[in-house]
């Protein structure tokens, strides 16, 4: 008898230390990867393209749950990689421009890693993370080790560069002659050398982030230290600069090809862009129309850079399968802006239209995402921050800068349920252009800081009868611009300027 209860009694221990030990290993704070890619629009396989070839990021979305109807808050990188890191719209903090300084207009912001580095995560940052170049130095405090950096403008072919000269967008991300800017040569818009992966940027990054893994599980093994790892990518941002097997692996003759190239009809003049960035890279001619077969190179430039960062992306999940690191690791994918492929007649980025600024968002959170689950619900970038800290068992973010973005934790739990009805973006040009996007419909209303509604110039696109963006239907539908006019209402007056971060009608200080 005693035997048998001795017996019941080592069981009932045995259950109740298994059960403490599953609950501190419930508690056990999970790991943070978060994957950064530059100028990437959703033209994956996840995301219905048939002719990109992109099985990891593919595979990636059949872990967690892919957002369709995600969106940058700015389309143009430096300002778009603020609103990532502060949770803050760049309307809110006055973060518009390339140079513009994170700590010179708010000194005391927390980050994102920051956040979390303050609840015990080592937190590291390799690649185009924040964005260095056009006078920006990024923001090193952001991160626990000293940020692995490396190129963005790259070239292995002589040619591409006349002979090895320094050009112009090779200058402008590495903050030297600023003020010559237009004296140097442009550089190439497309090289495919025949080269190794690790010949360029992407590849010698995607290497760095393995040894990293490496060593932060060797830190979680012997101190249980959690990381924060953000790395970045830059392709497909321009030059398209890849190794030759990523553009043999597309048919020129079967690449998309733009539908329609006019601006929108009815569009006020300050929404339509012509030229820019695409303009610094030959053969561009610099003013005028392209032909149909620079088009294509440069269309076939994109997806094969798309695929040379896909098979970086496929190389650091694969090191946290390897070290076992995956089951207790979320995984964020973001691409910090759209880009336009000839619609509209517009290159790059830098607008508010559909190409410009809908981003993928792929989301991996272990016991919380289904795998290969989509969700319709309208996501922001500034989403990510309080997305993050929820899943980490951490408090809502509170600042001291503002905090725009609201949790998607319970639309990763459920697709169907929804925590707002729209997404919100700008741009700012001679006018600051603000846009409110619902499932439906985008307004954007263009108008100069700190003027009265009365200046305003309106753009309002139907994108279940119009998904091209042909037509400005703001004279067509006044209901409908009116009801989303009120939404864009409900927003705080933007911050004026960089230089001057009293909102306009706002008291003095």
């Amino acid at each position: 008898m005693k035997t048998r209860n001795t017996i019941h009694l080592l069981a009932v221990l045995y259950a109740a230390l298994t059960t403490l030990n599953l609950g501190a290993a419930e508690q056990k704070k999970p790991n943070i990867l978060l994957i950064l890619v530059d100028d990437l629009k959703p033209a994956l396989g996840c995301y219905g393209d048939p002719v990109a070839q992109t099985p990891n990021m593919d595979a990636l979305a059949a872990r967690g749950m892919r957002f369709d109807r995600a969106y940058c808050n700015q389309a143009v990188c430096a300002p778009s990689r603020f609103t990532l890191m502060l949770g803050s719209h760049s309307t809110s903090t006055g973060l518009y421009n390339l140079g513009s300084q994170l700590r010179g207009l708010v000194p005391d912001a927390v980050t994102l890693p920051q956040y979390f580095a303050r609840h015990g995560y080592r937190t590291e940052s390799l690649g185009k993370v924040f964005h260095i170049g056009h006078g920006n130095q990024g923001d090193p405090q952001s991160f626990s080790v000293p940020h692995f950096k490396d190129k963005v403008i790259e070239y292995l072919d002589p040619a591409s560069t006349e002979g090895g000269k320094l050009t112009r967008e090779e200058a402008l991300f590495t903050n030297q002659k600023l003020g010559q800017i237009r004296s140097l040569p442009r550089g190439a818009a497309f090289e495919s050398p025949v080269a190794e992966d690790t010949d360029y940027a992407d590849g010698r990054v995607a290497e760095e982030t393995i040894r990293r893994l490496e060593a932060a599980r060797q830190r979680r093994d012997s101190n249980d230290t959690p990381f924060f790892i953000a790395v970045g990518f830059v392709r497909p941002h321009l030059p398209f600069s890849a190794p030759k097997r990523y553009w043999d692996m597309y048919d020129p003759a079967k690449l998309p090809m733009p539908e329609y190239e006019e601006a929108p009809k009815g569009a006020p003049a300050v929404a339509i862009k012509r030229g820019g960035e695409i303009r610094a890279y030959r053969p561009v001619p610099t003013e005028g129309e392209m032909d149909q077969a620079l088009k294509r190179q440069l269309i076939h430039g994109y997806y094969a850079s798309t695929s040379f960062v896909d098979a970086q992306i496929g190389k650091v999940i694969q090191a946290l399968d390897r070290l076992r690191l995956a089951d207790h690791t979320i995984i964020v994918l973001w691409g910090d802006h759209g880009f336009h492929l000839g619609d509209l007649g517009i290159w790059t980025k830098h607008t508010n239209y559909e190409q410009a600024n809908r981003i993928p968002i792929l989301i991996v959170a272990p016991g919380v995402t289904t795998p290969g689950s989509a969700t319709k619900q309208p996501a922001e970038s500034v989403d990510i921050y309080p997305t993050l800290a929820e899943l980490a068992g951490l408090k809502p973010p509170s600042g001291p800068q503002p905090i725009d973005g609201v949790s998607l934790v319970p639309v990763l739990k459920n697709p169907a349920v929804r925590v707002r009805d729209h997404a919100y973006h700008a741009y700012p040009r001679k006018k600051l252009g603000r846009a409110i996007r619902t499932e439906r419909y985008r307004l954007v209303e263009w108008r100069p800081l700190g003027e009265p509604e009365a200046t305003a110039e309106y753009e309002l696109y139907d994108y279940e009868s119009d998904p091209l963006e042909r037509k400005n239907l703001a004279a067509d539908k006044p209901s409908v611009l009116r009801k989303l006019k009120q939404t864009l209402a409900m927003y705080p007056l933007p911050f004026a300027s960089s230089k001057n971060r009293r909102r306009p009608g706002a008291a003095s200080p």
